[in-house]
């Protein structure tokens, strides 16, 4: 057997334990640069330890550690009691707001399960409580959480770009975002119309809670995490929202410290896009800075930070880069070149991200496909901007299975009686994406421009 069809199926057999076991990806992807490299390939430590992505460890550590401040400090409760009071008494409005809380918070840097572990127990709440279709409330979220993860200070985003700049592909930060967006806006519409969005507009204005998040809120997500009802008498819940109205802490006031973190998400923004600023060093010095000015509401920041995707990725990418190194990629790609066609190798490229991602990790499966293709994108058979947009939003859109860590929030935080339809469904849609949504973003993105 070849080195390289050795390694590649290690690269496998790391996806899989991952998968089944539950063992953190990252880790193994370490063990295997390590393993392989030294006994199939005959490297050094040095030359493995080489491939590690220092640029990527400091974007992943500078976003996450802003946006576990701006949790700490109550800046992400007030976007979302924000979104909520924006749709006044409009239940046909709730699942967007939801959508939108979901996108805006993993647009600033949150990791997108993080977000939808946020999200999901308040709108999976607001689900029960107003007769909205649970499925349709946990696609929102989850779409949501995906729209904003390519912003070029999320997640995916700054693991998308990171690798193409690694690689010296030609990239396009503003068309990867737009993209993706629009893709997860339309499973979200689409999944509102299929689940009773239509009866819910015609239903009109409705009693929905847009007082303090801090009262209604956290009894829709006990109910939702619990399987209760949320019925509480008018005057006690009118009684608890004018006391809390008096804290210093309430959610519904702008008080210094979410200004100031307010300020700073929007100067990352600006300084990312408007200056091309490094992502992950202007993220760190807005949070050290905050910490400075703040410091116990930074108490605990650090731990928050999303250390375990940081192992993920720096140990895929260090992987990866070990195999670029060994000439590995460059056989694949190779290999894909000669299925004759280069469109029919996109699609496969595209069809692989949405399979392994609807089971296994998207961030893995993003930080290793792309650079397995370089060599197919670098002959310029097909538009290496369009196939990375159709192969992120094909990892991306399939997180509603309830396979993955997103769907399977969702279906934890529904009501006990709905659970198992609502994972049912979510597996329904779930596998449907996989098929569909390659297929539709290779069409409309690559094959135009081939």
């Amino acid at each position: 057997m070849s080195h390289e069809i050795i390694s590649l199926a290690v690269l496998a057999v790391v996806f899989l334990v991952a998968t089944v076991r539950g063992v953190n990806m990252g880790a193994l992807a370490l063990v295997a640069s390590f393993v392989v490299g030294l006994a199939v390939y005959d490297a050094t430590t040095e030359d493995v330890l080489a491939g590690f992505p220092s640029g990527l460890f400091v974007i992943l550590v500078g976003v996450t550690y802003l946006f576990a401040l701006a949790k700490n400090n109550g800046t992400v409760d007030w976007i979302v009691h924000a979104a909520v009071r924006a749709v006044g008494g409009r239940v046909a409005l709730v699942p967007w707001a939801m959508f939108f809380v979901c996108a805006v918070v993993t647009a600033i840097g949150a990791v997108s399960p993080a977000a939808v572990a946020i999200v999901a127990p308040v709108a999976m709440g607001f689900a029960l409580r107003y007769r909205i279709h649970p499925v349709m409330m946990g696609m929102m979220v989850v779409q949501g959480a995906t729209a904003g993860s390519f912003s070029p200070i999320g997640i995916f985003g700054s693991i998308t770009n990171g690798v193409v700049d690694t690689n010296d592909l030609p990239g396009n930060q503003g068309v990867l975002f737009v993209t993706t967006f629009s893709a997860a806006t339309l499973v979200a519409a689409i999944t509102y119309l299929a689940f009773g969005g239509r009866q819910l507009v015609a239903r009109g204005r409705d009693a929905v809670a847009v007082g303090a998040m801090g009262s209604e809120a956290e009894q829709a997500s006990y109910a939702a995490t619990h399987g209760t009802t949320t019925a509480t008498p008018h005057s006690a819940v009118e009684a608890r929202r004018s006391t809390r109205s008096d804290e210093p802490d309430d959610v519904t006031r702008l008080n210094p410290q979410r200004s100031l973190t307010l300020v700073g998400l929007v100067a990352l923004m600006v300084g990312a896009l408007g200056f091309d600023l490094d992502v992950g060093f202007t993220a760190l010095t807005i949070a050290v800075t905050l910490t400075l000015a703040f410091p116990a509401s930074a108490k605990g920041a650090v731990e928050k930070i999303s250390w375990g995707t940081v192992l993920l990725i720096g140990g895929i990418v260090t992987y990866v880069t070990l195999l670029q190194n060994e000439g590995v990629v460059d056989w694949l790609g190779d290999s894909v070149a000669k299925v004759g066609s280069p469109l029919v190798a996109a699609l496969l490229i595209c069809l692989i991200g949405a399979v392994v991602s609807a089971f296994a990790s998207t961030t893995g499966i993003i930080g290793a496909l792309i650079p397995l293709a370089v060599p197919f994108l670098l002959t310029d058979q097909v538009d290496a901007i369009a196939l990375i947009a159709a192969l992120a939003i094909s990892s991306s859109v399939v997180d509603c299975s309830p396979f993955s860590t997103n769907g399977a929030l969702v279906v934890a935080n529904a009501d006990a009686d709905e659970r198992e339809m609502v994972f049912k469904r979510l597996m329904q849609w779930g596998m449907s994406i996989v098929l569909v949504a390659p297929v539709v973003a290779w069409a409309l993105l690559v094959v135009p421009t081939a």
